[in-house]
């Protein structure tokens, strides 16, 4: 039972905004899956509404390898027979950005929060980024509903804490996640640089980790007096 959340993953190439390539991010999810030979990993865009420039910079990033890669589709139907068969057979789900509001929305009502939550119990390694990160937590902050960032609290909640995403790149962050956890609107809550990623066995947190030098993740508690407590943590620069 595997989750990897993150503010990153795949990078972009000099060949153009949507050829990717495979960050170490990337990389640890398919380590954490066992390393397969051929590694099934499913892209997974609702967040940005299936947007195929997101599916194209996927498959482009896995040109020429042994992966099996493979993409979920909810707009404007499935794009599979059985989603269900269709996740759990695979080793890597990645989540990608986009509007983590949305996204939990259409996946309530294709059933994919059962879903997620058996393919979870049964050892596919959870992964994703931005959007993709909150979606596993009970909630955190986003833009899904406009410019001023607001708290989302209706997350799957496999992992029994709040999220931040982006903590680095977005000044509003900080601030927010800081207000949400000293008053209770959101437990103690994890957050993440733009590059850093967070690693669950179950629902312990078991390392952060960084595709860049002088990143970090945090850990945000309230005190006992209704102020935040934010605790630095120094992550594993992946190669």
């Amino acid at each position: 039972m595997k989750i990897l959340a993150t503010s990153g993953g795949f990078l972009p190439t000099e060949l153009g905004p949507y050829k990717w390539r495979r960050g170490p991010l990337i990389e640890l999810a398919i380590h954490l899956a066992g390393d397969p030979e051929q590694p099934r990993f499913c892209f997974v865009g609702t967040a940005s509404g299936d947007n195929l420039n997101g599916t194209v910079g996927f498959y482009s990033a896995f040109a020429g390898s042994d992966v099996r890669a493979s993409h979920l589709e909810l707009f404007m139907m499935p794009n599979v027979a059985d989603v269900r068969a269709h996740l759990l057979a695979q080793d890597v789900i990645w989540v990608n950005g986009g509007s983590v509001a949305n996204l939990l929305a259409v996946w309530r009502t294709h059933g994919l929060d059962d879903v997620m939550r058996e393919c979870w119990e049964a050892g596919v390694v959870l992964a994703g980024v931005s959007a993709g990160s909150i979606c596993w937590y009970v909630g955190g902050t986003t833009d899904s509903f406009g410019v001023q960032l607001r708290p989302v609290l209706d997350g799957l909640a496999l992992l029994p804490y709040g999220n931040g995403v982006h903590y680095d790149s977005d000044d509003q962050r900080r601030p927010l996640l800081h207000r949400l956890v000293a008053e209770g609107t959101l437990p103690t809550s994890h957050a993440t640089d733009d590059g850093v990623g967070l690693v669950y066995e179950g629902t312990e947190l078991v390392e952060a980790v960084s595709d860049r030098p002088g990143a970090a993740a945090y850990v945000v508690e309230r005190r006992p007096d209704g102020t935040a407590l934010e605790t630095r943590i120094e992550p594993r620069l992946l190669t």
